[in-house]
């Protein structure tokens, strides 16, 4: 047995486990070669935010349109930052998005467990390999020892790091080490480089192209004292050992690829691909920052969930994101969504990252939301007003068949009415519909010309025109008479260009019977709305303007 050997056995006794134990226990993926497995790998410290849902949005869709595996695995290594429920937090709101987890906590899977604080034996095992083959060594240098060395190196002026001259411990013998252990000494487990920091790695990113480095030489911590290993360590043996093929992740970890290169060369394993995300940006001002979820109420999935803005919808914007050629094949393909389209990393962003610009998601909400059938749009909104507005949510299920009928008005047509972007927004655009709703309420008639013709249009319309069993022409013809008969001009033209010869338009004589239902200027369908209110309703709210 070799010094390196017999330092393995002292270090980590107690794992039985080798290498080839484990990569027979998760062996390569029998899957078609143009598979990849992807995996969204985020900490349990509190509800997602929209930067780590548009990153779990980039794996998902890689895994799924090439027929690959996505899978949740959970980082919680750092047991400061985790909150209680975290982890059911992160799950709930995957499934809200309507996520496909093929593999992760609570989906199963033969690559597991898939929460790094269950996997500190596959760590071990495969720590304790490194030190056998000389790539990783005991390091019992104490926090004043660390912190010394670094005033020291920035008194020199020199790069900041365990490395070199500065690595006391990396050439402590067997026998110095089994002193140390005696002794009760903490100990962290240390990477020993093989770099030249004066040499360069070339690696190639899939959505950056070939990116040049300098080598790592520093020898990271791969184990801390308390046994459990940092990200870099343990991403790469959870990367292998699932068989992930793309790791996205975001571009803050560019500056540590050549270091994890290493790591993967020293381990013997075969590397994936890597592709570095940008991060999503706000404009605040003159200044280009990055979406902060502390800052930017925006970046909270709670906020689209209290707004009721339609998960699809923000799938929808993520894909515009994801590549520049989605919008306009979106627009070529209204009849179909995200998940017909064929998303490519040479289409993302290579700098600067994208900016998000809620008027852009919120537009694409109403585009999306103006596709849906009513009834559709009923269930969602039977959905997010039982957790939101309750009463309007009573309101709706006491008239479920009327309030559908409401929401179809201008739905089933070539262009299709858009008033509303999310569900929170209905109640404001269809209120007037309820009685309930209806019944202390201001009427507004200041845009006429002269005011005081509201009452008489609305009384000489409700005793010689209005008929609840009028088709839509005969309904508009008779607008049109109503208008003559009150001075009012039914030629829009002729009275933009003599404005002062009439009383006003026949728009005007609309709006008199619109404001009357409604008490708002601008609503769907007028004739519609009239059909539905029912002539009982209609002539009741006309009865209180003609007093």
């Amino acid at each position: 047995m070799t010094d390196n050997e017999k330092l393995a056995e002292l270090l980590y006794p107690d794992v039985r486990l080798t290498i080839d134990d484990l990569e027979k226990k998760y062996p390569k993926r029998n899957l078609d070669e143009k598979a990849e497995v992807c995996r969204f790998a985020p900490s349990p410290t509190g509800r997602m935010h929209m930067g780590n849902l548009f990153a779990s949005f980039v794996p998902e869709r890689f895994a799924h349109q090439s027929n690959g595996v996505f899978i949740l695995r959970i980082e919680d290594t750092d047991d400061k930052r985790a909150i209680d429920d975290g982890i059911n937090l992160i799950m709930q709101d995957l499934k809200e998005y309507n996520y496909k987890v093929d593999e992760g906590p609570n989906s199963g899977g033969e690559y597991g467990p898939y929460i790094q604080s269950q996997r500190k034996e596959i760590y071990h095992t495969v720590a304790k390999y490194l030190v056998s083959i000389g790539r990783a060594y005991p390091c019992f240098c104490s926090e004043d020892d660390l912190t010394h060395m670094r005033e020291h190196q920035e008194h020199k002026k020199e790069r900041i790091g365990y490395y070199g001259r500065y690595a006391k411990c990396r050439n402590l013998t067997y026998v110095e080490v089994k002193a140390h252990i005696d002794n009760g000494d903490k100990w962290v487990l240390r990477l020993k480089s093989m770099g030249d920091f004066n040499k360069k790695i070339v690696f190639k990113d899939l959505i950056k192209g070939t990116i040049e480095l300098p080598e790592n030489d520093i020898d990271q911590v791969l184990v801390k004292s308390d046994g459990i290993p940092p990200y870099a360590f343990a991403h790469v043996c959870d990367d292998h050992f699932m068989r992930v093929t793309i790791v996205t992740r975001d571009d803050s970890y560019i500056s540590s690829v050549p270091y994890h290169l290493e790591l993967w060369d020293a381990c013997r394993f075969e590397k994936p691909k890597f592709a570095h995300l940008l991060p999503l940006n706000k404009k605040d001002g003159e200044v280009v920052r990055k979406l902060s979820k502390r800052k930017d109420p925006e970046a909270a999935v709670a906020f689209y969930h209290e707004k009721g803005i339609p998960t699809e919808a923000v799938k929808l914007y993520f894909a515009t994101l994801l590549n520049s050629n989605f919008d306009g094949w979106f627009l070529q393909n209204q009849d179909k969504d995200y998940n017909d389209f064929t998303f490519s990393f040479n289409k993302m962003s290579t700098s600067g990252g994208s900016l998000f610009d809620i008027e852009k998601l919120l537009n694409i909400s109403k585009n999306y939301l103006s596709r849906l059938k009513a009834e559709e749009v009923f269930a969602n909104l039977d959905n997010w007003s039982k957790e939101f507005d309750n009463e309007f949510n009573q309101l709706i299920k006491q008239y479920r068949d009327y309030t559908i009928s409401v929401l179809n008005i201008e739905r089933e047509q070539k262009k299709p009415r858009k008033d509303f972007a999310c569900y929170s927004e209905i109640k404001k655009n269809i209120w007037y519909m309820y009685d309930e709703l209806f019944s202390d309420v201001d009427f507004d008639f200041s845009f006429l010309k002269h005011e005081e013709d509201a009452r008489k249009i609305v009384s000489t319309y409700l005793s010689d025109f209005f008929d609840i069993n009028d088709d839509k022409e005969t309904w508009f013809n008779k607008i049109k008479e109503l208008t003559e008969k009150m001075g009012y001009n039914t030629n829009m033209k002729e009275y933009k260009e003599n404005p002062d010869e009439f009383r006003g338009s026949i728009a005007d004589i609309s709006n008199v019977i619109r404001v009357s239902l409604t008490t708002k200027l601008t609503t769907p369908d007028l004739f519609e709305i009239i059909k539905l209110l029912g002539n009982e309703r209609v002539c009741e709210r006309f009865k209180r303007i003609c007093g």
